[in-house]
């Protein structure tokens, strides 16, 4: 995982492009957060560093909590997150010092139509059936069934004589910790602590996320296109097309 910030997720909405283009964005107030600790290679085997988010008050935390804030010197914070800094995933490298405790990390560290990734925790939804959880057909709607949303036979007789390990059945659904990669940046607004992500990101509103650079492309920059290029491709296809319905029309020779 690459460097990155804490955040909640403010909700959606939509956002136009300069050619009126409709897209559907998610808001994060993502940071300012703190560096509360930082790892190195040579005492803990790897690198990393521990992000505080959203300040809380002293009397909220337990003892041994607090004394890891008071060692570090830093404000204690309601969110603490470790961050692994990976060699060529975006994450500085070239001098393992480079983060130090106490500084403040904001919205700067992206760039707009960036691609980043969010990890985030999806939305509880108790204990479900199957036809909700794993989208079964059902049984019988016909008057009379006592099998509309029932999970029917789900095991054999001799062989195996018992129920398939990992089989589908109703149980725990959401609450699931998810990642959504490659997502693009639309706007950073650094005055008030703002990231606007296109497409949708795991989690309620107000549910903690962790906003990281792209793991897969690092620091890649991805621009919508542009309206020429749009109308440029739907002219090759129609060509592309047309030129196919010819072939079709045409009767073959053996035909004559």
């Amino acid at each position: 995982m690459a460097i990155g910030l804490l955040g909640k997720k403010l909700g959606m909405t939509h956002v136009y492009d300069d050619y009126g283009r409709r897209m559907a964005v998610t808001v994060i107030q993502a940071g300012p957060c703190t560096i509360v600790r930082v790892r190195q290679t040579k005492p803990d085997g790897y690198r990393a560093v521990q992000l505080g988010f959203e300040l809380i008050a002293e009397k909220k935390l337990r003892k041994p909590v607090l004394g890891q804030f008071k060692k570090a010197g830093v404000s204690p914070f309601h969110y603490v997150r470790e961050l692994r800094l990976d060699h060529g995933n975006g994450a500085k490298t070239a001098n393992e010092s480079e983060w130090k405790v106490g500084q403040q990390l904001t919205v700067e560290l992206f760039q707009p139509y960036e691609l980043v990734d969010v990890v985030g925790v999806s939305v509880g939804k108790g204990f479900q059936g199957g036809m909700k959880r794993w989208h079964w057909r059902g049984g019988s709607e016909t008057h009379g069934s006592m099998q509309h949303r029932a999970p029917g036979s789900i095991g054999s007789t001799t062989t195996p004589g018992r129920v398939w390990k990992g089989h589908h059945l109703p149980g725990h659904m959401g609450g699931d910790r998810v990642t959504v990669q490659n997502l693009r940046l639309i706007t950073v607004d650094v005055e008030h602590n703002l990231l606007v992500v296109q497409g949708a990101i795991p989690g309620a509103e107000d549910g903690l996320v962790v906003v990281t650079k792209s793991k897969k492309h690092p620091g890649l920059i991805r621009k919508p296109r542009e309206l020429q290029e749009i109308i440029e491709e739907d002219e090759t296809l129609s060509k592309t097309a047309k030129a196919a319905s010819k072939k079709l029309k045409s009767p073959s020779p053996a035909a004559k």
